[in-house]
Parts: structure tokens; C-alpha cells; sequence
């Protein structure tokens, strides 16, 4: 019996999808080769992008001292602060170790040559970073947290009561980037047939620019939090991965046939 098509399915689960990957830079390319390695079509549309901080100077005190290694830790709660890192070409001595909040920042650290020493096993959240954090160091540190204008400053002070001598520096502002006509067209018709959601940011973005979208269109959570952020601004989840990270997400879009638009294949 001839098994090579089966084979073949099973080793191109996404085969024929359209996959919307909604982060640019060098964490959008890895997510696209690892779908098209599944038989997938990449869209790549970047839904967010990074404003400068309004207070640059202070943004470049604190990356110039964590080069010179004045922290003991420096913690990420987002993929776009390791967007920041990386246009500034910011350097992290060996000396210094580095929390990444979720699978997804994580990665996107590991795409432009940072290390990550940290990734919170359960909760992929400030407070659970912080529980860890703080389980992990009962002596006091030096750790510097990087966050987005709009953050609570949650991971800043558990740290702090804790007793750490914590410097919470504004890294970016979160912006939306609007997509093309062409790409906010084939979203509508279905002919984008899943969208991967990766942050509340993301959530939002695509709750705002595609208004209309196919009850049939896969939309994938990348964690439960993501989920709960998304459903929050009225974006419907179909899907929550059970793994936090790349792999998991795609995984979880994988686990559904695979649905057609009447236009899919036109130009």
C-alpha cells in the first residue's frame, strides 16, 4: 500500500492555510519558516510597532548601565521591548541575567541573539514573574524591568516590597500599524484562514482593523492571558494554545480543518 500521501499530510499538517502572522522583525521570519515547514502560507502584517519613549534620555541612562553591568537582572514583559533592545543595539553582559515574561518574548529575545536565563514555568505574567523572581532570589538584587507606557507597574513593586532595589524604566509606546487594503480584504473574505494573537496589543489590533471576520476564520490565542485580553476588547477565541509558545500556537491551529473562502484562490 502506498502511504506517501498520508505521509505527506501528516508531515504538512497546515498544508493550503493561510496563516496571518501579525509581528514583523526577526520574530515574524522565524514564525514564518516554521509555517511554512507545516505546509503553510505566511502573511506577515505587522499590527504593532513601537513609538520612542517620551523620555529617551532616561531609557538611554539605563540601557548604557545595564552595558557597564550595573544589574544583576534585567526583565522583558513583552516581545516588542526586545524590539527596543534591538534598535538600540542594547548589550546585556554576561553578568547580567535576563527574565523573559512568555514563550513569545522569549522567543523573540533568542531571535536576535539575546539569551534568556528565565521564562515562568506556570504563569506567564508580571505577578507570576515576580513570584518566581523572587522565589528564585531571597538575597537583594539589582534588576532592571522594561515596560510599555501603559503597563501597570505590577513586576516593580512585588519586587520592590521584596526588598530588591528595582529601576522601572519606560522602554516604548505601543502604536497600531495599519495593514493594506489587499491584506484587510482577504481577512474579510476569509481568504486569511487563521490569525495568530499574541498580546492584548495584537487583540486589539485586530479587533479595530478587521471588523468583519468569517465565523469560520481560525483565531488562535498564544496563552490564557492573551485570550482573556482579547475577549475583553470582543475578539472571539476559537482556540487557546496549551503551550505557550510558537510551536504550541500553531499546533493548536492545526488541530482544525482547514476553511475555504469562494475567492481563496483568485488574484
Amino acid at each position: 500500500m502506498n502511504t506517501q500521501p498520508q505521509a505527506a499530510t501528516a508531515a504538512k499538517p497546515l498544508k493550503g492555510w493561510r496563516v496571518l502572522v501579525p509581528r514583523g522583525g526577526p520574530w515574524g521570519d522565524s514564525v514564518a519558516a516554521t509555517l511554512r515547514a507545516q505546509g503553510a502560507v505566511p502573511v506577515i502584517a505587522p499590527l504593532i510597532n513601537f513609538a520612542p519613549s517620551t523620555d529617551q534620555a532616561t531609557l538611554e541612562k539605563a540601557l548604557a548601565d545595564l552595558a557597564a553591568g550595573a544589574f544583576d537582572w534585567v526583565t522583558l514583559t513583552s516581545a516588542t521591548t526586545v524590539d527596543v533592545l534591538y534598535a538600540y543595539r542594547a548589550v546585556i553582559p554576561a553578568t547580567t541575567r535576563v527574565a523573559a515574561v512568555g514563550e513569545t518574548t522569549a522567543a523573540a529575545l533568542s531571535a536576535v541573539g539575546y539569551r534568556v536565563d528565565l521564562v515562568p514555568d506556570e504563569d506567564n505574567s508580571a505577578a507570576g514573574m515576580a513570584a518566581q523572581l523572587i522565589a528564585l532570589e531571597p538575597e537583594p538584587r539589582r534588576i532592571l524591568t522594561l515596560r510599555s507606557e501603559i503597563a501597570k507597574p505590577v513586576l516593580t513593586r512585588r519586587l520592590t516590597e521584596a526588598g530588591h532595589d528595582v529601576r522601572s524604566v519606560v522602554a516604548y509606546r505601543t502604536v497600531g500599524v495599519p495593514v493594506t487594503e489587499r491584506i484587510a480584504h482577504d481577512v474579510q473574505s476569509g481568504r486569511i484562514n487563521a490569525i495568530l494573537v499574541t498580546s492584548g496589543s495584537v487583540a486589539e489590533q485586530v479587533r479595530e482593523q478587521f471588523p468583519e471576520i468569517p465565523a469560520d476564520t481560525v483565531i488562535a490565542a498564544i496563552g490564557p492571558r492573551t485570550a482573556k485580553d482579547a475577549r475583553k476588547v470582543g475578539l472571539g477565541i476559537h482556540v487557546v494554545a496549551r503551550e505557550q509558545t510558537v510551536g504550541g500556537l500553531i499546533d493548536a491551529v492545526s488541530r482544525f480543518p482547514l476553511p475555504h473562502a469562494t475567492d481563496e484562490f483568485t488574484l
